[in-house]
């Protein structure tokens, strides 16, 4: 597979991927994934919210045959969003974070719920949910541009990226503030 330089390259791969950031293909998101078509790590049949069309996409640009979609990252299936039951959510508010275009709105110890036509059915707020409030259903709506889920995003990473530093200026302060042991040793 010679393709051009990487940026170029991984640019043009990741805008064929669906931008779902579902993580099923085995890397932490859509331009990783591009990254590793682009250096040749990863087979262009990993993604299984493109299917076929992404995968006939990725082989027509790359000039590689076109591959099945391997199995072990899951099927071809109709779009699905997250639904929660707002009856038995718990506000624990895990489902945040890990929903990377942020169609999760809530706050902690208040119920949640999803902006389904923000959802990209990626699961990712399923295995955190402790009461399993969370299911998928299927929708009829049409997908989201993958410009419009590669921007949210990268805003949700953004938001994330701000949120960790201002914990951990919280946190470099409170230590900074602290007793340490010899000022304690020395009140006894």
């Amino acid at each position: 597979m010679a393709i051009e330089p990487a940026s170029g390259a991984v640019a043009r791969i990741d805008a064929l991927l669906p931008q779902t950031q579902c993580t099923r293909c085995g890397y932490p998101g859509c331009e990783p994934y591009a990254t590793a078509i682009a250096n040749g790590s990863a087979q262009i049949n990993q993604c299984p919210p493109g299917g076929s069309a992404t995968i006939r996409a990725l082989a027509t640009l790359l000039g590689v045959p076109i591959l099945a979609l391997n199995p072990l990252h899951g099927v071809e299936a109709l779009p699905t969003v997250a639904w929660i039951d707002e009856s038995r959510c718990i506000g624990c508010a895990r489902c945040l974070a890990p929903c990377p275009v942020d169609a999760i709105v809530g706050a902690a110890k208040f119920t949640h719920t999803v902006i389904s036509e923000r959802c990209t059915g990626c699961e990712l707020c399923l295995a955190p949910c402790p009461v399993d409030c969370i299911e998928l259903r299927p929708t009829d709506s049409k997908p989201i541009d993958a410009s419009v889920n590669r921007e949210r995003y990268t805003t949700h990473v953004a938001r994330r990226y701000l949120h960790e530093q201002a914990r951990q200026r919280i946190l470099d302060a409170k230590k900074a503030n602290a007793p340490r042991d010899s000022d304690s040793s020395r009140m006894s």
